[in-house]
């Protein structure tokens, strides 16, 4: 890994604008990896844009991984990295944890596909259930996106009504995305836009289709837009209001349910009609899982003759119901669960304090182990209060983290695994000094500090 050295004394080199050390930053980026470009431009002949999952992708191209261990990945060109995006919430047990490998292989022993219910499956249903009160059963899936789905078609066919509250900034699957309103590829439910931490918005449209509202779905964090936390305040509002209007509360905790024992909606106090879970609870495994109120997964009861259909060949496979089982029950267990947030916490307070320090204008906001950067050091309470204009510092931000052995998302999103200790953490801290000292002069100031 590469010694950190500070760079923050000016010279001739120095690049004199944002624009300038970008262009540097994306020049040495491409010359040290010269293999992941041609892995890119291979992929780019038989794939559009190189691509099959557009987040990962990014300019001038994106690394290719060639192998994960722990809390550390190496690139096509060798380089090793601190894996600080854990496949961005999914890979919340590292890589190749050997419990789960043990799972996964003793699993395999008794046959990949056995084309009928198997032995794993109601352990893992039971474990579920016993970890998240709220969901009275459960129903698995292959993806989160896949579990949002199913659950807005059962809070239709439950309440007999056909319009869905969302957010703008909510993020609910590939077909389910909301980041500035409408997307041509979302799934055509007839959706209402709702501003998050905004009650006023979603009174009025309650108010505006008094009988027309099936759910409202909503991310107590909204994570794909940036870590956005909703306050307790307006979750609270929201379930007093779908109760109010016969609406059902539905929370994706995709992302959110790992920031405490029983999601964050334990934590909250605020129990939802529908939950919806992701691949972590599969042990990072293809999986996805929605549930809630009995009354309200009784339609998917196949007993019963006007049953909801719900397919998938996938949905209880063996390894991820042997993998899901072992990760829920045996590795992030309650107590492992408060301990990662609580080192998440202390990573994004300390770093937090050293902009601060600096007088720069860049804060890291989330909950636990889920956080990321935004360029301002102002309340971040909607995708609306980010200034897009200035991703630019996000993109170099994760150069330097690059150059210095160090792996995010590109967007600033920063995700801990349960390998990540102490060490690392003081690891990134430093390398976000050295990033302070080195383009301090770029950053823009913070306006508390001038106050």
């Amino acid at each position: 890994m590469p010694t950190i050295s500070n760079a923050g004394t000016r010279n001739e080199h120095t690049p004199a604008t944002l624009k300038d050390a970008l262009v540097a930053a994306a020049g040495a980026f491409a010359a040290r990896n010269p293999l992941s470009a041609r892995q890119y431009e291979q992929a780019a002949e038989v794939m559009p844009g190189g691509n099959t999952r557009s987040v990962l992708f990014y300019e001038p191209f994106p690394l290719a991984m060639a192998k994960g261990e722990g809390c550390r990945l190496w690139d096509a060109d060798g380089h090793e990295y601190l894996d600080f995006i854990a496949e961005f919430s999914a890979g919340i047990f590292g890589h190749s944890h050997p419990r789960i490998r043990h799972a996964i292989d003793m699993a395999l022993d008794g046959g990949l596909n056995l084309s009928g219910h198997n032995l794993l499956e109601s352990k893992l249903a039971r474990a579920i259930c016993e970890r998240f009160p709220s969901l009275e059963s459960v129903r698995f899936t292959n993806s989160g996106t896949e579990a949002n789905l199913m659950m807005l078609a059962a809070a239709k066919a439950f309440t007999g009504r056909s319009k869905i509250i969302v957010f703008v900034g909510g993020y609910h699957g590939g077909v389910l995305t909301f980041g500035r309103g409408h997307n041509p590829v979302n799934v055509p439910h007839e959706f209402l836009y709702a501003e998050y931490n905004n009650l006023d918005s979603v009174r009025q449209l309650l108010a505006d289709n008094p009988s027309d509202v099936a759910a409202i779905i909503v991310e107590p964090m909204q994570g794909a837009s940036g870590c956005i936390v909703g306050d307790r305040d307006f979750l609270r509002g929201l379930r007093e209001m779908a109760t109010m209007h016969g609406t059902l509360l539905a929370f994706d905790e995709v992302m959110t349910s790992r920031l405490a024992p029983g999601g964050l909606q334990s934590t909250l106090g605020i129990p939802p009609d529908l939950t919806s879970l992701g691949k972590y609870i599969g042990g990072g495994m293809s999986f996805g899982a929605f549930g809630g109120r009995a009354d309200i997964m009784q339609l998917f009861d196949p007993r019963r003759s006007n049953a909801l259909q719900h397919a998938g060949t996938f949905n209880n496979n063996v390894m991820t119901m042997a993998a899901g089982f072992a990760g829920l029950t045996e590795i992030y267990t309650p107590e492992v669960a408060r301990e990662l947030s609580a080192r998440g916490e202390r990573l994004r307070e300390a770093l937090n304090a050293r902009f601060h320090a600096a007088g720069v204008a860049l804060r890291f906001i989330g909950i636990g182990s889920l956080m990321n950067l935004q360029i301002t050091d102002r309340p971040v309470r909607s995708v609306r209060d980010i200034d897009s204009s200035l991703n630019g510092f996000k993109d170099l931000f994760f150069f330097h983290l690059i150059e210095h052995g160090i792996y995010i998302a590109r967007r600033g999103y920063v995700v801990l695994s349960l390998p990540v200790t102490d060490v690392e953490t003081r690891r990134f801290e430093e390398v976000v000094s050295v990033f302070i000292d080195r383009y301090g002069y770029l950053l823009p100031r913070s306006q508390q500090a001038e106050v």
